[in-house]
């Protein structure tokens, strides 16, 4: 069994409106099986934070496209993508790059 995970997730570049304007967010996720990944992390989110308009968020079981996903600063597709594996105290953030005019 894997133990709880300590994630810090930030929301940046208008995607913190979809939670309720909170940019920051310490969670930890509970124990379970096998090691939480980002896809969970998504289904995660979206269950316990997302307040308004997944559809600005999610897309299918990933980010939609336009939301920069960096993990410990590093483009999370050098990362893995949907497939990284969680570790304690992993620091997670959204950007959306999308801008209404």
């Amino acid at each position: 069994m894997a133990a709880p995970v300590a994630v810090h997730l930030e929301f940046g570049g208008g995607a913190e409106l979809l939670f309720s304007g909170v940019k920051e967010h310490r969670v930890t996720l509970p124990s379970q099986e096998e090691l939480w990944d980002l896809r969970q992390l998504l289904v995660w989110i979206q269950r316990n934070l997302l307040k308004e308009r997944p559809e600005l968020f999610v897309q299918g079981d990933s980010v939609r496209p336009g939301i920069l996903v960096l993990i410990n600063d590093a483009d999370w597709e050098l990362m893995g993508e949907l497939d990284y594996k969680l570790q304690d105290q992993d620091n997670i953030v959204f950007i959306s790059t999308l801008h209404g005019g």
